[in-house]
């Protein structure tokens, strides 16, 4: 979920910066301890992926559009997804959300399509965190034991799980029914009587009901008829809406399907909470699980702690947290040395889209990665569409070097637009530069996209969801990625030529970016020092090195729209500890295009002479 729409979200006191060194020292080093190559995470949409119904009708019912399950993660379908590199399988859409399909033959409640988005439901709309979404299930009572199947089968195939926790807002109604014992539903003894108390789980707009947003009836199941769907929500008082919105009749464009969680934080953004002291920047898990000991906290603190234990005692491996940044910091000190106490490798992925809050939620909140999503994909994302410039991401690289590991790199996933769209790049081709630099900039995990490897477009008009971005809202099936599954195969055999060759292009990159010794190493920008040569070399190729000292990758990558001959690389003999060791005459391997490149050596450096084809790149080893 993106940031939209937080103007009346209580403003969050600000931790004391934490600055460049004290990061280096407290978290980047028990990440790089914890991991011995590059982690590759692929982001799979659960509902959509192992669907085969093509009928794709706008606003169509789970029977008319079909859903995937858990079931069709079979172990081709797993190794297929191993086959990228694969390190982490991102389950997303699992936790039990609200959702229109009925399901009150297993004992579930019906939930109101007035405060649901799309016939399948947001998947950040949990209403069960103690179970799973009743859709992706053979056997809808048999639930969660086929989704510990899946983490078993994930396993055996020797990847990692993570799934979704989305602690700053919960469904509009929440209602655990398999809950363990002991354990209490969000709100359940808040004091509804006032906006605001420590350890309420909601915050409340008192003596008001809820009201469904003006002009929302037209978004409620394309216009069809539901039992339920009256344009009435029962719920007094009303609770604040999940981006933050005070209203009791929040705007449709808030999150009005989903109601804001309590952490202590006053609605005038003063905390109820011990603050954590600056000097914890630079110290452990084992010290911030040491700090909360015995402290007296906010109930919904304990309730996200509990929940996230559960999960690990089932076998899963980690985290993506949504919205991160709409919690405190201290929350997060807290849920992640307590989540680091039972498991010192959880995997703990946040989504933070203020880069002045990026090194306190790393040092201080302990996240071990970050997206790096303002910066980095915006920045590459104006350069794949012709209007960017390769310094300004050189630029604002440097700018996050300090932390460049723990800064997740993607180009595609549930909230951005498809690389095929014409909104974007218009098409998948112009995908392959980016994907070569960013995979292999930094040691940073890299994120894939379920059908981002054979080009999916996005351009399917579902209901809620919008075209170039496939739809996380609705039944739907996904046509590149269902050309690839070959009705369960995963071998391709209905894909196009361009799409095979595409999902060969993306296995041999991340092959390279996970097996070769020298992604590990110091990233070395080669783009200014070539930009001032008379060397053919322009702001729409990138050069760099990725070395050890002792294993190097030279790393050139073409974004024009034409072809490029003759580009004259020079790397100074300053960039290569090794230099004097080195033959007048080289042949370099291109590890990419399983060809060979001259390059000669003199007392200035290295030159390489290369074309580069449109959307191309070599990734030379010396």
């Amino acid at each position: 979920m993106s940031l939209l729409s937080c103007k009346e979200s209580p403003q969050i006191a600000e931790p004391q910066q934490v600055s460049q060194s004290v990061v280096e020292q407290a978290n980047t080093s028990e990440v790089s301890n914890q991991k011995s190559s590059k982690f590759v995470v692929y982001q799979v949409f659960t509902r959509l992926f192992g669907n085969t119904n093509t009928s794709n009708i706008p606003w169509g019912t789970l029977e008319q559009n079909g859903v995937g399950k858990f079931s069709d993660f079979t172990p081709q379908a797993l190794q297929s997804i191993k086959d990228l590199g694969t390190t982490h399988i991102w389950y997303t859409g699992v936790p039990h959300h609200a959702l229109v399909t009925d399901y009150t033959h297993v004992g579930i409640s019906l939930d109101d399509p007035d405060v649901i988005k799309g016939r399948a439901g947001s998947p950040y709309a949990v209403k069960d965190y103690y179970n799973v979404n009743p859709d992706l299930a053979d056997d809808p009572e048999s639930r969660l034991e086929e989704f510990e199947a899946l983490i078993e089968r994930t396993h055996e195939a020797g990847m990692k799980v993570v799934i979704d926790i989305v602690p700053n807002h919960v469904a509009r109604r929440y209602e655990s029914l398999s809950a363990p014992d002991g354990v209490v539903d969000f709100g359940a003894h808040d004091d509804t009587s006032v906006e605001y108390r420590r350890d309420n789980d909601f915050y409340y707009v008192p003596d008001q009901a809820f009201s469904v947003p003006e002009n929302h009836s037209a978004l409620v199941l394309g216009g069809e008829s539901h039992p339920m769907s009256d344009g009435n929500f029962a719920e007094t008082p009303a609770k604040w809406t999940g981006n933050g919105a005070r209203a009791a009749q929040p705007s449709v464009n808030d999150w009005y399907e989903t109601v804001k969680i309590n952490y202590g934080v006053r609605p005038d953004g003063t905390y109820d909470f011990p603050t954590l002291p600056p000097e914890y920047a630079a110290m452990g898990h084992k010290a911030h699980a040491d700090f909360w000991a015995g402290k007296e906290l906010p109930a919904s603190w304990f309730k996200f702690r509990d929940i996230a234990l559960y999960w690990l005692d089932k076998g899963v491996d980690g985290f993506r947290f949504d919205m991160a940044e709409m919690v405190p910091v201290e929350f997060w000190s807290f849920l992640n040395s307590s989540i680091k106490q039972q498991n010192p490798d959880a995997f703990l992925l946040a989504e933070v889209y203020q880069p002045d809050k990026y090194r306190d939620y790393l040092a201080l909140g302990k996240m071990d990665y970050l997206y790096d999503k303002v910066g980095f994909y915006d920045t590459l994302k104006a350069i794949m569409q012709g209007s960017g410039k390769v310094s300004d991401l050189v630029a604002i690289h440097a700018e996050v070097s300090d932390i460049a590991p723990q800064m997740l790199h993607f180009l595609e996933n549930h909230d951005e637009q498809r690389i095929a769209s014409p909104d974007f790049a218009g098409s998948a081709e112009r995908g392959k530069p980016a994907l070569v630099v960013s995979a292999t900039i930094s040691q940073s995990p890299t994120l894939l996209y379920f059908g981002q490897d054979v080009g999916e477009d996005g351009s399917e008009d579902m209901g809620f969801g919008d075209p170039t971005r496939t739809s996380i809202f609705d039944y739907a099936g996904v046509p590149a990625h269902q050309r690839w599954m070959n009705g369960g195969a995963f071998d391709g055999g209905q894909s196009s030529e361009q799409e095979r060759s595409l999902r060969a292009y993306y296995e041999r990159v991340m092959t390279i970016t996970t097996k070769e010794a020298a992604i590990a190493g110091n990233y070395i920008s080669l783009h200014q020092h070539n930009l001032v040569l008379d060397n053919n070399y322009s702001e729409q190729q990138f050069a760099f090195i990725r070395s050890t000292g002792k294993e190097h990758l030279l790393v050139v990558s073409n974004f024009a729209s034409e072809p490029v001959s003759s580009v004259m690389i020079n790397i100074p003999k300053s960039a290569i500890a090794n230099f004097d060791s080195l033959a007048e005459s080289l042949s370099l391997p291109d590890l990419l295009n399983d060809s060979v490149v001259t390059a000669t050596t003199d007392d200035q450096g290295i030159t390489v002479n290369l074309s580069l084809d449109i959307n191309g790149s070599v990734i030379l080893k010396l």
